[in-house]
């Protein structure tokens, strides 16, 4: 027999064979799909921004379906018209919207902290940050660079004095900011919040101090003096429970580095 002709009989063969171990595994290996899920899932943006908590609007939506999260009104980027129409698919009642913005937790700009190196290369916060952690001496600062706002779809996000700022006005909270920080110091809060903490640094207080004079040095006396017990310690690093918080300031007042605003 010709050998041309055998090897493509044998290739034919062995395309037939998988061919049908294929078939065989999508349907007794196949993983059932709740019928509910496309429905949820077309009601969804497709952003992937991260705004609701999940890894993206596939999460979200296999959230809703398995039941392991009752809230439809999570979907920050999409707003009043997803939740009506995920109330809809769900069956759910219709929640109001919390509007959340981003906000940059840092003031380290370039009056109140100093460079440690002067970079040359790509500029970009990821390329600044593989170099001993950036340019700047506080390793948990902006690298203003703006990363931040090159993917802001909605350019609410500028670098002023070597820090970013977002304009609240202009945002739409969809995180995708908050996704692409390699500082992993921007994070959705309440548009309406009262009060933010304006520091990342996890250092302790006398490692901050040398570093910022707008840095949280973790001494207590915004938590120990919250009447909601709102603000929380850890680390090194104030933060605060936005659920909580009931915008009275007194955290603002005691702060010593005045990095609570």
């Amino acid at each position: 027999m010709d050998p041309v002709l055998t090897a493509a009989l044998v290739l034919g063969g062995v395309g037939l064979v998988c061919a049908l171990l294929l078939v065989v595994a999508a349907k007794y290996m196949a993983v059932p799909v709740d019928e509910r899920f496309p429905k949820i899932r077309e009601c969804l943006p497709g952003a992937n921004c991260g705004g609701c908590g999940y890894a993206g609007c596939d999460g979200y939506a296999n959230a809703l379906v398995d039941g392991s999260e009752e809230k439809i009104n999570k979907c920050v980027a999409g707003g009043a018209a997803v939740m009506e129409a995920l109330a809809k698919a769900t069956g759910k009642e219709a929640e109001a919207v919390e509007p959340k913005v981003a906000y940059v937790h840092c003031l380290g700009t370039c009056d109140k902290t100093e460079k440690k190196a002067e970079y040359n290369g790509t500029k970009t916060c990821k390329a600044s940050k593989l170099l001993f952690g950036g340019e700047g001496s506080c390793t948990f600062g902006c690298l203003g660079y703006g990363d931040c706002a090159a993917v802001c779809p909605e350019k609410a996000i500028n670098v002023i004095n070597g820090v970013a700022h977002v304009n609240g006005a202009r945002c739409i909270g969809c995180g995708q900011c908050a996704s692409v920080c390699p500082q992993k110091i921007i994070s959705l809060i309440p548009a309406q919040a009262a009060v933010k903490v304006t520091c990342s640094n996890k250092d302790k207080g006398p490692v901050v101090m040398k570093k910022c004079k707008a840095g949280c040095i973790g001494c207590g006396l915004c938590m120990r003096n919250c009447p909601a017990e709102a603000i929380k310690v850890e680390g090194n690093l104030a933060s605060i429970d936005y659920e909580k918080c009931i915008g009275c300031g007194k955290c603002k007042e005691v702060c010593p580095k005045k990095c609570i605003l």
